[in-house]
């Protein structure tokens, strides 16, 4: 079966496809310390339309390219002007003569599935409001670089985001165990969720969700948590600073895990949905996950945009 034209969610990709790219992703990272860049994407482009502001997304995709031989071309919205100067399937049919592949990172996760039905060339998800999927993928490598995965317990405590939504999808795709903690106001996605159970039928997966972070935190090998105010609830804030505090990770709720590691994808928001005490101690594995996104992101372009794809 051949791989998927995009990376929109991790769950339209089978799990065998999802572990090579683990795999390779380790390997890159393992030549890149040995100061070895294969120029597996030499004379290719990829042009990055942000819509929000990014430091990791842009970086990483920009100097994961470069580091595989090829070139990054930067969009702005303000240049592109998706909606207003040009609808998305035009400035999608237009890139697909110009460029080898597009990452999209923006609010509407309706708008990166548009591109995606009219581009003939790969479409990255570099996040939108509803997945994160890139950033799952760094954080299964930050796993297996510490854990045997298909027997690790992983818990999200938090908002229920973009980010908890891809964890789940890909704990259901793969078979793995996922514990989540949000309050009942703010859950994830009831469409991510059935998804995920109908992948879980198959797969094996286990994924509980509870209102009770100490439930959710008890005997967890890892515990993840994100930004309670994602870009634009800025307005929301003060508001979920109130509803969130119970959810706090914390050494107190870390108690419940004496031995798990900690992840946040970042940016984090110091004092409220985690502790400095916790985010810069030992536990903490908060830089192997942002490294990770260059390598992951390296193994995903090579999957889609390799000269044998096309």
């Amino acid at each position: 079966m051949s791989d998927p034209k995009d990376f929109i969610s991790v769950a339209d990709w089978p799990a065998k496809a999802l572990w090579e790219i683990l795999d390779r992703a380790r390997e890159l990272k393992r030549l890149n310390a040995a100061g070895q860049r294969p120029p597996t994407l030499q004379g290719r482009t990829l042009a990055m339309y942000f819509e929000k502001p990014s430091l990791r997304t842009h970086v990483t995709f920009a100097s994961g390219i470069s580091q595989l031989g090829g070139h990054a071309v930067l969009l702005r919205p303000e240049q592109v002007g998706i909606g207003t100067r040009e609808s998305p399937a035009d400035v999608a049919r237009a890139l697909s003569r110009w460029v080898d592949g597009l990452m999209a990172r923006t609010f509407s996760h309706s708008l990166v599935e548009q591109l995606a039905a009219e581009a003939t060339i790969p479409i990255i998800n570099g996040l939108t409001d509803l997945l994160h999927p890139c950033q799952a993928m760094a954080d299964l490598q930050t796993i297996a670089e510490n854990a045997d995965v298909t027997a690790a317990t992983l818990t999200y405590v938090g908002d229920g985001n973009n980010m908890v939504n891809s964890l789940m999808l890909l704990a259901a795709v793969l078979g793995l165990r996922i514990r989540i903690a949000t309050p009942g106001s703010h859950p994830p996605s009831a469409r991510v969720m059935k998804r995920a159970k109908e992948l879980a039928a198959s797969s094996g997966a286990t994924i509980h969700w509870t209102e009770s972070p100490q439930e959710a935190v008890k005997g967890a090998d890892f515990v993840y948590t994100d930004t309670w105010t994602s870009m634009g609830q800025e307005d929301e804030a003060e508001q979920r600073r109130r509803i969130f505090a119970p959810y706090q990770v914390n050494e107190q709720l870390l108690e419940g895990a004496p031995d798990a590691k900690v992840l946040h994808c970042m940016p984090a928001h110091r004092g409220e949905e985690v502790t400095d005490e916790v985010l810069d101690g030992p536990r903490s594995l908060i830089y192997d996950q942002a490294e990770n996104r260059l390598h992951s992101q390296k193994a995903i372009m090579e999957r889609l945009m390799g000269f044998e794809r096309r």
